[in-house]
C-alpha cells in the first residue's frame, strides 16, 4: 500500500492511501497535533465526503490502538536512507538576538553548517528564504543539517538582545 505524504507549510502533514477496495482516505496532521480524518466522494477524488476533527488526546488514542509505534519505526527506518540528514523546527523567541533582524544576519550556514529551508509565520511560508529574510520573535524555522549543527543553530537563535 502507498502511502502519500504532502507537507502542508504552516498548517501540517497530509496523509492520502487509498483501500484495497478503492476507497480514497486521508489525513491532516496540524502541527498543533489535532488531526483531521477524511475520505473521498468515489466518482471524485477532490471531493471529501466525510470529515472527522480530532483533539490532540484523541488522536494520539487513536493512533496507539492502530498502532503507531509500528508507523513511527517505519518513518525511522526511511530516515535513515540519508544517514547524517537532519530536520527541524526552531522557533526565533521573541526579545531574542535575532528577533527583528533577517537571516543573513544568523550566518546560520557558516556558523552550523545547516541551511534554512523556509519560514513559517502563523499561517504565512517563506520557502526557500534569502538572505534578507525578515525573522520576527515566534518565527518557526526550518532547517536541514546535521544534529549538532541543528543543536547550534537552536542555541543560535536563542541568543538574548
Amino acid at each position: 500500500m502507498e502511502i502519500v505524504e504532502t507537507l502542508l507549510p504552516g498548517v501540517g502533514i497530509r496523509y492520502e492511501l487509498s483501500t484495497r477496495e478503492g476507497r480514497s482516505i486521508g489525513l491532516v496532521v496540524h502541527r498543533d497535533g489535532e488531526v483531521d480524518l477524511f475520505s473521498y466522494a468515489e466518482d471524485d477524488p477532490d471531493e471529501a465526503t466525510d470529515t472527522v476533527h480530532l483533539q490532540a488526546e484523541e488522536a494520539t488514542a487513536l493512533a496507539e490502538l492502530m498502532g503507531a509505534p509500528r508507523v513511527t519505526q517505519r518513518f525511522a527506518d526511511l530516515s535513515r536512507e540519508v544517514p547524517g540528514l537532519v530536520s527541524a523546527r526552531l522557533t526565533v523567541e521573541p526579545g531574542s538576538r535575532y528577533d527583528g533582524a533577517v537571516l543573513g544576519d544568523t550566518q546560520a550556514r557558516t556558523r552550523t553548517g545547516c541551511s534554512v529551508v523556509a519560514i513559517v509565520r502563523r499561517d504565512d511560508v517563506v520557502t526557500a528564504p534569502g538572505p534578507d529574510a525578515s525573522l520576527r520573535g515566534g518565527d518557526v524555522l526550518v532547517a536541514i543539517g546535521g544534529e549538532a549543527g541543528l543543536h547550534e543553530l537552536g542555541a543560535l537563535l536563542d541568543e538574548p538582545a
